[in-house]
């Protein structure tokens, strides 16, 4: 009789088939009392009306004046990268495990939409067009759409948005071998960073100095030419109308031809930015070892703001006179002054 030598993940599966197959499931996020000084990586104004901030362990804070914040109750303990509201009422945040939750309440309670552990993959970004249609996007060319609010989540793969030289590969595997062009398409495109919806056009930035834009939603795609070959962690329009982007290193890009052209910006900082904000005619930078930045006229010139505390901005929002932070040690406030 000849036996067969299992490994030790075989030999579970065989002898523990139910155990081996069980799918893991998420779990409810703790509600702590001092939530507001965890990690966290995004916030945001919802329309004037209360504040938003997201970030480790499934937290998702709430604000009405950005000083007092309250933990929402959310269905899972994956770290959160960005959260986004459509209005007062409708939100979604998303993150580690292609977690994707949702708000009908103005933020006070969140649902599960998407929870995808077994992907090991990242949801960097998220953004919705009305209250039907939205996209999230994350690490190594994640891409999910919805049409029915988040009830579902579809994912896509779209070649455009793969190098020039890669859609050329990936045509000719479509046509000579499926499954090579399948394995090729899940490692092709880069990771998509952030998202920024201005109007009736969609832009992305990622990896690699990627650079795309859309006009009917992300449909369809428009790789745009590279003008930085690191990656992008943001993209916005100033106050006067101009684009501005920021990435890895200190790097710092404005247009004033529509993305045509772009120009670099000297900084005072050389740390890596993770978001920018553009507020009427003042442009603010935020990033690592602290790094806070202020443009007085239209990202032009940067002078730096100091910092509370030295710790990594990832995000911030005006508050009157006050920037209010999403930082690695929580929720921090400074006064909007350039330090002299």
């Amino acid at each position: 009789m000849k036996f067969k030598f299992l490994s030790g993940l075989s030999l579970i599966c065989a002898l523990f088939p139910a155990i081996a197959q069980q799918k893991i499931m998420p779990q409810s996020a703790y509600i702590l009392p001092n939530a507001q000084k965890s990690v966290l990586t995004d916030i945001i104004s919802v329309q004037g009306k209360f504040f938003m901030a997201a970030g480790e362990r499934g937290h998702l804070l709430k604000s009405v004046n950005g000083q007092d914040w309250q933990q929402s109750a959310t269905p899972l303990q994956s770290n959160l990268n960005s959260v986004f509201f459509l209005n007062e009422q409708l939100g979604w945040a998303v993150g580690h495990d292609a977690s994707i939750v949702h708000s009908n309440d103005g933020g006070l309670t969140w649902s599960l939409q998407q929870f995808a552990p077994e992907l090991d993959k990242p949801l960097f970004d998220v953004v919705f067009n009305d209250a039907q249609n939205g996209i999230a996007v994350g690490a190594y060319g994640m891409f999910y759409r919805t049409t029915d609010g988040g009830k579902q989540w579809q994912s896509e793969f779209h070649p455009e948005l793969a190098s020039i030289e890669d859609q050329a590969l990936l045509a000719e595997l479509k046509e000579s071998d499926p499954e090579a062009y399948a394995i090729e398409a899940s490692s092709v495109l880069p990771h998509f960073n952030r998202l920024f919806a201005d109007g009736n056009v969609l832009f992305m930035v990622g990896e690699a100095g990627f650079y795309a834009s859309s006009h009917d939603f992300g449909r369809t795609w428009q790789r745009e030419n590279s003008f930085y070959n690191g990656s992008l962690f943001g993209i916005t329009r100033t106050g006067q109308g101009n684009l501005f982007a920021i990435g890895l290193r200190g790097h710092a890009f404005r247009s004033t031809d529509l993305g045509v052209t772009w120009q670099k910006i000297d900084l005072p900082s050389p740390s890596t930015l993770n978001s920018v904000l553009a507020v009427e005619d003042k442009v603010f930078l935020f990033g690592n070892a602290g790094t806070l930045l202020m443009s007085s006229d239209d990202g032009v010139s940067f002078k730096a703001i100091k910092a509370p505390d030295g710790k990594s901005i990832l995000n911030g929002v005006l508050v009157g006179p006050q920037l209010v932070l999403a930082t690695e040690t929580g929720i921090k406030s400074v006064q909007a002054v350039v330090a002299e």
